[in-house]
């Protein structure tokens, strides 16, 4: 069930009166969030609740151990997060691995042909893994204490954010599970507006593009000229970060209809002027997980320059298989990697920042076209097709192009962008201003208006895939 669907608004509202009917009890109001999670992973099947239920009995069993080990609690986080890397692997990658050691076997003329077995995906297994992950390692450097299993149960499951993140870290979040005051709605115009903007993200904006610029230029790119092409990267630029800020917007205003507070997951991240910073900007619960969890162990910066570069590298390389079990994503990594790493040494031997201090705009604009070419690898669903794109778009000159239009609209989208990041915030101070009996006439008003205009369908949040 998505949660842009007229089904779940109803039954989130069904849901909105009955969880605040329990105002002054929260450990029942968390029972009710633990029981609407679990219906709404097992909405996508009961294989999927099962799978979330039993890991989350050995990761909780696991934690146990770590906290109660005097001796060898650093062997027994090992172990612990062997097994969530373990679980993530065989289901989220057996496929894409059985697949590449086939191969090479074939290519030794090895006769040994592999089992071919379906795995299915369980709904959110990349998020509530490193959810468990940032538990188990509080608890391994006692910055929190063993937690009640269904408060941990519901850590993990916390339909929010168990779908697409954004990624929720034990020592903030889980406080907010075991408060024993009344919870509160936090920020009600902020969370209203949140949503609007999110509805007007995904499946306004983001359908629009998608519709009428991604799905026809990248269905057949051989087809098109080179300006129809890059509208193609530019629009799909634009519609991953409406559909996925987007989501996120979606979320946190219904965490904070709920009482909870998510982690800033976005901000404006086609103004950064470096890779460096629109990773500070882009999946920001994702990119700091990466630099807490992978980059900061393996030694960060502090074993000198070239060990910085191949951490660098190495993390980025996780950052694109975690996205998806295929080699286009490991190249959308690499291509990531070498950015940063070129970022680096252009630092190291010109001076910090030395093209932003003399051209800011410069600057962003090879960031945007930078990130705008890595995209191509992203969206293609195989390394074949990404290749047919960057033939097109190195050879089709003369091929007259069919979305001219398209292209100028979008530079004056990408020259308004800064101007329109205050946005939010200046319609949540306006909403602020007007009689709260007028508010509902006003949020209807918008959302059909939304509704109206946006295409057939409702649009699948990119970030679920992952």
């Amino acid at each position: 069930m998505t949660y842009l669907s007229i089904e779940f608004g109803l039954l989130f509202i069904a849901f909105f009166a009955l969880y605040w009917g329990c105002r002054l009890r929260p450990k029942l109001q968390n029972r009710l969030l633990l029981i609407v999670s679990y219906l709404v992973v097992s909405s996508y099947s009961w294989q999927f609740a099962l799978i979330l239920f039993v890991y989350t009995c050995v990761i909780y069993g696991l934690s146990i151990k770590i906290s109660k080990s005097q001796f060898h609690a650093k062997r027994w986080l090992i172990v612990s997060l062997c097994v969530a890397i373990t679980n993530l692997a065989v289901f989220k990658y057996f496929d894409f691995f059985r697949y590449e050691l086939q191969n090479l076997l074939n290519l030794l003329n090895i006769s040994l042909l592999l089992p071919v077995v379906s795995v299915l995906i369980p709904i959110g297994i990349s998020f509530y893994t490193f959810h468990s992950v940032s538990y188990l390692v509080s608890v391994k450097k006692q910055e929190l204490p063993v937690a009640k299993f269904w408060d941990f149960a519901l850590f993990l499951s916390f339909f929010p954010s168990i779908i697409a993140g954004p990624i929720n870290r034990a020592k903030d979040f889980l406080p907010q599970i075991t408060i024993t005051e009344s919870r509160e709605i936090l920020e009600p115009f902020r969370a209203f507006t949140l949503i609007i903007l999110a509805i007007i993200k995904v499946y306004c904006f983001g359908g629009l593009i998608s519709d009428n610029w991604v799905k026809p230029i990248f269905a057949n790119p051989l087809e098109f000229s080179v300006i129809d092409l890059v509208v193609g990267l530019y629009a799909y630029a634009i519609q991953i970060y409406l559909n996925f800020s987007g989501y996120t917007d979606l979320v946190t205003g219904i965490a904070l209809l709920l009482g909870f507070r998510l982690p800033i997951n976005f901000n404006c991240p086609y103004l950064s002027l470096n890779l460096r910073e629109f990773w500070g900007r882009w999946h920001i619960s994702l990119s700091h997980w990466i630099r807490d969890y992978i980059y900061i162990p393996l030694g960060g910066n502090r074993r000198g320059f070239t060990r910085t570069q191949i951490n660098v590298m190495v993390a980025m390389l996780l950052s694109g298989l975690w996205h998806g079990a295929g080699i286009n994503f490991i190249i959308w990594g690499a291509c990531h990697g070498i950015g940063i790493v070129a970022l680096n040494i252009g630092d190291k031997y010109l001076g910090r920042d030395w093209l932003t201090k003399r051209s800011p705009f410069v600057a962003r604009l090879l960031t945007w076209h930078y990130i705008c070419f890595t995209w191509l690898f992203f969206n293609s669903e195989s390394l074949a097709d990404a290749i047919d794109y960057l033939v097109a778009l190195t050879h089709n000159f003369l091929v007259e192009p069919h979305y001219a239009g398209a292209f100028l609209i979008i530079c004056f989208i990408y020259l308004a962008y800064p101007i329109c990041k205050n946005l939010p915030d200046w319609f949540t101070n306006q909403i602020s201003k007007i009689n709260r009996s007028y508010l509902p006439f006003v949020f209807i008003l918008i959302l059909w208006l939304a509704i109206y205009i946006a295409p057939s369908g409702v649009p699948n949040f990119i970030y679920a895939n992952f």
